[in-house]
């Protein structure tokens, strides 16, 4: 009856073994759950902030294309461009001549007309209208 007994406490002793392993079984598998639960509610935060974070980009490159795209009507036709770009171009060669004219130095440059000035009359409406009436 001994070696029930002893048996008995022996098998008692590994109940008490298996119940204490199932019970930090279950602890680390609680513990392991919550980790992953905090972990997926951390990614899907990430994913959120970056899905705003993407669409705010999104826009602010959909905004500085429209204004490209305005900026590019704004911009002067390619004739006008090219006709400034001539007549800056002209300045640019016939200045030498006209440095020594408009210093005091020099006479008008050859192939360009002098323009006479003429003494205007300035009145007042008034008196134009009074010459009318006379």
């Amino acid at each position: 009856m001994s070696s029930y007994l002893a048996q008995e406490v022996h098998l008692a002793k590994r109940h008490e073994e298996i119940l204490s392993q199932r019970s930090a079984l279950l602890q680390q598998m609680e513990t392991y759950l919550g980790d992953k639960k905090t972990k997926k509610t951390w990614q899907t935060q990430a994913a959120d902030a970056a899905r705003r974070r993407n669409a705010a980009l999104l826009n602010d490159i959909e905004a500085a294309e429209k204004k490209l795209q305005e900026r590019m009507y704004l911009l002067p036709h390619p004739d006008t461009v090219k006709l400034e770009t001539l007549y800056w171009a002209s300045v640019k060669e016939s200045l030498p001549n006209w440095e020594e004219f408009l210093l005091g130095r020099a006479e008008y440059p050859i192939g360009f007309k002098k323009q006479k000035t003429t003494k205007q009359n300035i009145s007042n409406p008034e008196e134009d209208s009074q010459k009318q009436i006379l």
